[in-house]
């Protein structure tokens, strides 16, 4: 067929319905009420990301009349089926909060405030609380048209209130309106407040109604009308492709900086603010119609992440402990193992701490020469960073590769970098034009053989080095002293330290090198198989699919009868249940653990090829990041992954088939249940000779 005729999802529309599959967690009764109420926080958190980033990159185009990949007309009209989506979405959002959540919280003795009406009880607590500890904070400001007024910053609520002054109104004269706008101090107070307890029941109150129910001793001489609570995102994007080495680190914080005066993506107002205030405001502070987004009475509910339990753990998820890697747990030393064999870790089913073992270990035997690695994200104080600081101060060579470009852990990065620098670790930052995204840790030991000076160890992974993210992303990584393997890595370091490389990568896949022709490849050998009588099979677990050309090949793949099963977390530009698509599957999972493990499976004629990988098939990671997939040799291990990739395929409790509409239809059957998160946890334990 010419691909002429294939279609395909636009990349965010498709985006909004994994999102929105992250809210529908949030009505979902077996969860305990504050898993539910995670999942509220989760979605508008991740919905505040998209309007900074990517439709920023819309109302861009707007402005200057072109952009790479949509006229101004297509612009507008995305803007517009995204405006609509997420106005559909958020009225579903405060259905299941008001609907669901609230009288949830009330079952169990929480009553969360949804009024600045006070009930008698409260009354002298707020007043005190607000006098003493909100009203020193407050800065309210009148409103000016064709005046200099208050700039409104990214991402903060504010509240703007209609006032009428006191005074007696002359016959005939009309009502003349103030107006006013205040900012809620968030970083003074907390959003919620917890009130005594009364008849058994715990009080929560929004700080946004502590305000409105004392908003009158704020405008004393005036009858306060109105009052709602508005929000703007701010364009929080910007782009450093072409930029070169120098003072790279200076450039990438100054525009770090500029996000929070960033051109306005979004304008989030209460749906019940009335015509003529809604005007006003557009009208003194330029908003126009398109950023125009009505929602609820409570903006900025990804704080709901902070929501106080005053009952306890009984209404939280119990994820249970990481379990224990027996290969690991029998002999002391990390690495005196990996001289034996390679080892599969499977976050956050088994511990981080082996991974943090590892490093810890190497940067005290004696033996180790070198460490390399490279950093994407890592959690604030990080262990991962003590350790190499470790390592440089007991005398060996540390080189961390720091990618400056992560977004929204540019700063974190870089402060990471300086202590790092200070203690004696060498740094290199970002490649120009060239995210690096692979996950790679390298340990050259000493080798008394001139022929085979490459000895060591390696880390290769699927997520980020970090301990924070790693307890809630399902990821996977291998450790390993494969001598073939480690001669990949080293070259791999190579490149990013502007070496010159020396030979062709053997068992690695690395964008910019082999990555892309070695995939098309295996999907053509695949096609090959099939028509050669036999049966081509393909499993992809990933967090995005959206390059066409990947598309393309494997809408090629189906149409010649090849088995294609994708699992694929967020974006999904391939349309199923075509006649192009008829032969592929689209699976997606949300559940307690955000599924970020990259994993891409070829029957290959019975000999399975399984790669695991930090790159998802979108034109960033196969175009403008250094991405790695590294092979799994060892027989068992393959096993284990294949296991678990058909245990996702089986949940029919948390997981859904994304259809040709970009629904999500729940895979309820009459089958014996399988919830993947909790039946993977039960194999490892099993497989690893651990009771259940």
């Amino acid at each position: 067929m010419d691909n002429k005729s294939y279609s395909y999802f636009k990349r965010d529309i498709s985006w909004l319905s994994f999102n929105y599959r992250v809210l529908l967690e949030a009505k979902d009764e077996r969860l305990p009420i504050y898993e539910r109420i995670k999942f509220l926080s989760i979605y508008s958190s991740n919905l505040e990301e998209f309007y900074k980033i990517r439709v920023s990159g819309y109302h861009s185009s707007l402005l200057e009349s072109i952009n790479r990949e949509e006229s101004v007309e297509e612009a507008m009209k995305t803007i517009v089926q995204i405006n609509s989506e997420v106005t559909s979405q958020e009225k579903e959002y405060y259905a299941i909060f008001n609907n669901m959540i609230l009288p949830e919280l009330r079952r169990n003795s929480i009553v969360l405030y949804q009024t600045d009406k006070v009930e008698p009880f409260h009354r002298a607590y707020v007043e005190k609380y607000f006098n003493e500890e909100v009203f020193p904070y407050l800065q309210p400001m009148i409103i000016m048209k064709d005046d200099i007024h208050s700039f409104i910053q990214d991402g903060r609520i504010y509240q703007v209130v209609s006032l009428l002054k006191r005074r007696k109104k002359k016959e005939g004269e009309g009502l003349s309106y103030t107006y006013a706008i205040m900012k809620i101090p968030y970083t003074k107070i907390p959003r919620f407040i917890e009130l005594p307890s009364y008849g058994g029941n715990y009080y929560i109150m929004f700080i946004d109604d502590v305000i409105k129910a004392n908003m009158q001793s704020v405008f004393p001489g005036y009858e306060i009308v109105d009052c709602f609570s508005i929000k703007i995102s701010r364009d929080a994007d910007f782009s450093l492709e072409d930029e070169d080495q120098k003072d790279i680190a200076e450039k990438i914080l100054r525009k770090v900086r500029k996000r929070k005066i960033g051109a306005v993506t979004r304008f989030q107002y209460d749906r019940d603010m009335p015509g003529y205030f809604l005007k006003h405001i557009c009208e003194a502070y330029e908003i126009e119609e398109e950023e125009l987004l009505p929602s609820g009475r409570y903006l900025n509910l990804a704080d709901l992440a902070n929501l106080p339990n005053p009952v306890g753990d009984s209404l939280r998820q119990q994820l249970p402990q990481p379990l224990r890697v027996p290969e690991l747990e029998s002999n002391n030393s990390v690495l005196r193992v990996l001289r034996r064999q390679d080892v599969l870790l499977h976050f956050p089913y088994q511990s981080f701490d082996y991974l943090l073992r590892f490093l810890l270990q190497a940067a005290f035997d004696p033996k180790v020469l070198e460490i390399k690695v490279t950093q994407y994200r890592v959690a604030e104080n990080s262990a991962v960073i003590n350790s190499l600081i470790s390592a440089a101060k007991n005398g060996k060579k540390v080189t961390v590769f720091v990618e400056l470009k992560a977004r929204f852990d540019e700063e974190n990065n870089y402060l990471s970098s300086e202590l790092m620098q200070q203690a004696g670790v060498k740094i290199i930052y970002s490649l120009p034009g060239l995210k690096v995204h692979a996950k790679l840790a390298y340990i050259r030991k000493r080798s008394n053989d001139p022929d085979d000076p490459l000895k060591g160890y390696a880390y290769l992974g699927t997520g980020n080095f970090n301990e924070k993210t790693a307890r809630i992303y399902s990821d996977k990584g291998l450790l390993t002293s494969n001598k073939e393997i480690i001669k990949d890595i080293d070259e791999v370091f190579r490149v990013l330290e502007g070496k010159p490389y020396m030979h062709d990568f053997k068992h690695l896949l690395v964008t910019q090198f082999n990555m892309i022709p070695e995939i098309y490849k295996m999907i053509d050998r695949e096609i090959e198989q099939v028509e050669g009588g036999g049966i081509g099979q393909i499993i992809l677990k990933m967090n995005s699919l959206e390059d066409k050309g990947m598309i393309d090949a494997l809408y090629r793949a189906s149409e010649a009868g090849v088995k294609i099963d994708l699992i694929i977390r967020g974006i999904c530009c391939l349309i199923p249940n075509q006649p192009y698509s008829k032969n592929i599957t689209v699976t997606r999972i949300v559940d307690a653990y955000l599924e970020h493990a990259r994993v891409w499976y070829f029957l290959n004629g019975g000999e399975e090829n399984i790669y695991l990988t930090s790159a998802d098939w979108m034109e960033r990671n196969l175009l403008r990041r250094i991405e790695v997939a590294f092979p799994i040799y060892n027989e068992s291990l393959k096993r284990q992954i294949i296991d678990i990739l058909k245990i996702q395929l089986e949940d029919n409790q948390s997981a859904v088939w994304v259809d040709e509409n970009l629904n999500n239809v729940f895979k309820h059957n009459d089958m014996a249940p399988v919830r993947a998160q909790e039946a993977i946890y039960d194999y490892l334990k099993r497989s690893t000779g651990q009771e259940i």
